[in-house]
């Protein structure tokens, strides 16, 4: 799906050869500041290569239209933006923004019981704790029905049990679907226990990538 040939990005990412393949859950794993998050950016062109190739669906990435791409390959980066006032319009103006139809309340209810927030459409998404306007933010995602979808640290304002549910609850979602993942992950244990393939990265180099067995 993804075919990263010779590609440089500034002083932060220097990758000589790297694919993706479509299917499968993806983990990124690396210590802060070592590229991770750039390579989440070059795989859906927020971020274009210095110098290299990046393949999707054999056609260079730089070829698509930006915003048709993104909307094929969705990104939730670590701090996502909440809209100020209600749950309801978050999930609306979402839409709006994706050109999508409203699905309407009950599928809006549907997701948010999914990521696991108990509230109602009517409540302020600005009196949502931390945790809860990650959730959030993950629920609009869902709400596109993304066949390829990056997350850049999507349980990092959860707590470790939450966490686990919240990944499970999106590793089961895009299985279900047959799409693909690629996460950005500060949990090895998470890595390990959900993912088909694990990348690691130092200092803008992958060092190691394993394929899980079976």
């Amino acid at each position: 799906m993804f075919q990263l040939e010779n590609v440089r990005y500034k002083n932060i990412l220097k990758i000589d050869q790297l694919t993706i393949k479509k299917g499968l859950i993806t983990c990124i794993l690396g210590k802060s500041g070592s590229g991770k998050t750039t390579l989440l950016k070059l795989l859906n062109n927020m971020l274009g290569p210095d110098s290299g190739l990046i393949i999707f669906k054999d056609r260079n990435i730089c070829k698509y239209d930006p915003i048709e791409l993104r909307r094929e390959i969705v990104m939730l980066p670590q701090n996502p933006v909440v809209f100020s006032n209600t749950i309801r319009d978050n999930f609306i103006l979402t839409e709006k923004y994706a050109e999508n139809p409203h699905a309407g309340d009950s599928r809006y209810k549907e997701i948010l019981s999914k990521v696991g927030i108990d509230k109602k459409l009517d409540d302020s998404a600005d009196n949502l704790s931390g945790g809860e306007k990650q959730r959030l933010a993950l629920a609009r995602v869902l709400l596109l029905n993304p066949g390829i979808l990056l997350l850049d640290e999507p349980s990092s304002a959860l707590d470790e049990k939450t966490e686990e549910k919240i990944i499970e609850m999106v590793v089961n979602y895009i299985k279900e679907k047959k799409g693909t993942l690629v996460m950005v992950t500060h949990s090895k244990k998470i890595a390990e226990k959900y993912s088909d393939v694990i990348i690691t990265i130092d200092r803008g180099r992958i060092i190691d990538l394993a394929l899980k067995e079976g």
